[in-house]
């Protein structure tokens, strides 16, 4: 029998008669119970497992064990293998599961063993050698302890070897990046927080530009996207992620995937570094602080719409695994890419003009000389918060995330402007965000899907020969009204990814699909996403 022809038998799940089926053309092991001696069809308790879920396979070690139930005494000898897969729980997890097949004859034994072994080794897509940062500092302190029990042995298992690296210091990963040959790898993983996952990323972004000769503090220039995946999975597809570039004064100052957040979000991680020694609760009592403080910041805000996608910030339609908009929207970028690449553009149009409540109509004399011909559109005002998602951002206390659908590979940022209201206002947006309700939905909030933006405060005008400094010219004077409610300040700070920038006046431009991820994105079932 060859490996492309469909394999089934009656073997034996947890001494219970089953039909075991195996479908190479749809990747796909079946097993369901059947009394008979025949295979008949599956009913509403088959069990399915794709073969992309399935670690390893593996022949089972029957020596020394007695089966005394009368469905073992019909096999003279039995002979089994295990198959070692992932099983899904509760909150998008994942499992490590076993489950066993006997065989009443050694040969059809070997026959199961050899075919699912073909079709694992048909997967090209899963590593063979990876690159392992360990923070010895992550998770409390159990960050190398965590990778020895729980990842290692997976790894083990699916055959795949390991490079492993514990760091020492702050930027030990991005350093090693920048100077080991990683070409022999087909991925890294890093194991620790979020600062590891940064110092992953922009030391594989940065080492791959530098390979490919180009300048990563040109904001225009176009980043080369890496050929190795970042994460922990062993097993499973590719997710393809994008990645926005920051930068002030042509100088790159980081890499963001997540959030990038000015105002509120900004002042809650810059208040929250000056309060370590309290914990994890130190963003609860500076979110606090940062609401009571009700700041708002005065500036402008000019962004490229990105008019390649095939979806919008409120159409309610989030980025799960095999992500039609993602994968649609990036061919159309393409697209637009080649067409302005041969100059089959037209002109375009002048900026648009965004105004109300006060709010000035700017000049287009701000954006830059070489993207005149793209539609740029501009807004000035005062800010509570400004937000930039590239990706929904739940968590447990906003379970739909800053932007529900905002999307991973898209090429594209959610800009969210938050403008001007009262603290019972903006207490009742945020408070949106627990529920199920459009968080976008107030005269005071404004969203665009966008592929470059930039920010320039108010307060930065007076210095001559900076971006801030031309937007004073190009500007004029900005509206000045404040409400009695909200407290103008100079300037915030940029929450990028956790992480604080100091620079307000920031150019970021999105790259698409810049990374890959060992993941395959988030699965939901029918009925959760009936209720949206």
């Amino acid at each position: 029998m060859g490996a492309a022809e469909p394999l089934r038998s009656v073997l034996w799940v947890k001494q219970q008669r089953c039909a075991v089926s195996l479908d190479p053309a749809r990747a796909l092991l079946r097993w369901w119970r059947s009394p008979g001696p025949e295979a008949g069809a599956p009913g509403a308790d088959a069990c399915s497992v794709p073969i992309s879920e399935i670690i390893t396979v593996e022949e089972t070690d029957i020596n020394g064990k007695h089966y005394t139930s009368g469905k073992w005494q019909k096999m003279e000898k039995p002979y089994a293998f295990t198959v070692h897969r992932v099983r899904r729980a509760r909150r998008h997890r994942w499992r490590w599961a076993q489950v066993t097949f006997w065989c009443p004859e050694e040969q059809l034994c070997h026959l199961w063993l050899q075919t699912l072994r073909e079709l694992l080794e048909k997967l090209t897509s899963r590593p063979k050698h990876l690159l392992v940062f360990i923070n010895p500092f992550g998770g409390k302190g159990q960050g190398k302890r965590i990778y020895e029990r729980k990842v290692a042995p997976l790894f083990t298992l699916a055959s795949i070897t390991t490079e492993i690296i514990v760091t020492e210091h702050a930027n030990h990963a991005k350093e090693s990046l920048y100077e080991l040959n990683i070409d022999k790898y087909d991925g890294v993983v890093c194991v620790g927080g979020d600062g590891m996952f940064s110092e992953v990323l922009h030391g594989l972004v940065g080492r791959t530009q530098r390979d490919a000769g180009v300048d990563q503090d040109q904001p225009r220039a176009a980043l080369v996207p890496s050929p190795l995946r970042i994460g922990i999975i062993p097993a499973g597809d590719s997710l393809a992620m994008d990645v926005s570039s920051v930068h002030h004064n042509s100088t790159l100052l980081r890499y963001s995937v997540s959030l990038l957040g000015y105002g509120f979000y900004g002042d809650i991680i810059k208040d929250s570094e000056r309060k370590r020694w309290m914990g994890l609760v130190r963003y609860d009592f500076s979110g606090l602080k940062t609401f009571l403080s009700h700041h708002c910041y005065e500036g402008t805000v000019s962004f490229l719409p990105a008019q390649h996608t095939v979806g919008s910030p409120r159409d309610r339609k989030p980025c799960r695994a095999g992500c039609f908009v993602c994968r649609q929207s990036k061919q159309q970028l393409e697209a637009e890419q080649r067409r302005s690449l041969y100059g089959l553009e037209s002109t375009g149009r002048p900026p648009a003009r965004l105004g109300c409540n006060g709010f000035n109509v700017a000049s287009a004399m701000l954006l830059p000389a070489s993207e005149e011909v793209e539609e740029w559109k501009v807004v000035c005002g005062q800010f509570l918060a400004i937000n930039a998602t590239n990706m929904s951002c739940a968590c447990p206390r906003s379970p739909q995330g800053l932007s529900p659908a905002a999307h991973l590979g898209d090429g594209s940022s959610d800009l969210i402007l938050i403008r001007k209201c009262s603290r019972f206002n903006f207490l009742r947006f945020l408070v949106r965000h627990t529920n199920q309700g459009d968080q976008f939905d107030f005269t005071f909030v404004e969203v665009y899907r966008v592929k470059k933006f930039q920010f320039v405060p108010k307060p930065a005008e007076d210095e001559d020969g900076s971006v801030r400094g031309r937007g004073k010219k190009r500007l004029g004077q900005l509206c000045s009204d404040r409400p009695p409610c909200c407290c103008a300040v100079s300037s915030s700070a940029w929450n990028c990814d956790g992480e604080v920038l100091s620079s307000p006046a920031i150019e970021v431009r999105v790259h698409c699909q810049l990374v890959r991820l060992f993941a395959r994105g988030i699965e939901e079932n029918s009925k959760q996403e009936s209720q949206r």
